[in-house]
């Protein structure tokens, strides 16, 4: 896995990806969950194709600012950097947008794993 390697996702913002539909808030604005959501894939696609068949990456730490608001009905899209790798450790470097400009940025903390073992692993939590 190399340095540098950049994705990026878009979106709509959709009644359902709101702070008061998500229950983060009570306004009708993007809700920083769905930002989050949305950085997050960004990421996990960016690199996916690097990985051997069977392998994958999970979400472990995500630090963000969401700095401006954006409507239902707007488009919105993260732009990410992978810029750290520290073996199975992945750090990515993200922004967001909406037409009007930046809305967020943050880091982002992913582990690749092997799938199989990871679900195994987690349904066997479940049942404990």
């Amino acid at each position: 896995m190399q340095i540098g390697i950049r994705g990026k996702q878009e979106m709509t913002v959709t009644a359902d990806k709101t702070a008061a539909a998500i229950g983060s808030g009570e306004l009708a604005v993007l809700a920083t969950p769905a930002m989050i959501a949305l950085m997050e894939k960004t990421a996990w696609k960016s690199v996916a194709g690097e990985l051997e068949p069977g392998m994958g990456t999970v979400g472990t730490k995500v630090s963000v600012e969401h700095t401006a608001a954006t409507s239902v009905g707007k488009t919105v899209w993260c732009e990410t950097e992978l810029v750290e790798v520290d073996r199975r450790r992945l750090v990515f470097r993200a922004r967001m947008y909406d037409e009007a400009g930046e809305i967020g940025s943050g880091v982002h903390e992913r582990f690749i794993v092997r799938n199989d073992g990871f679900q195994e692993k987690a349904e066997a939590r479940g049942k404990a």
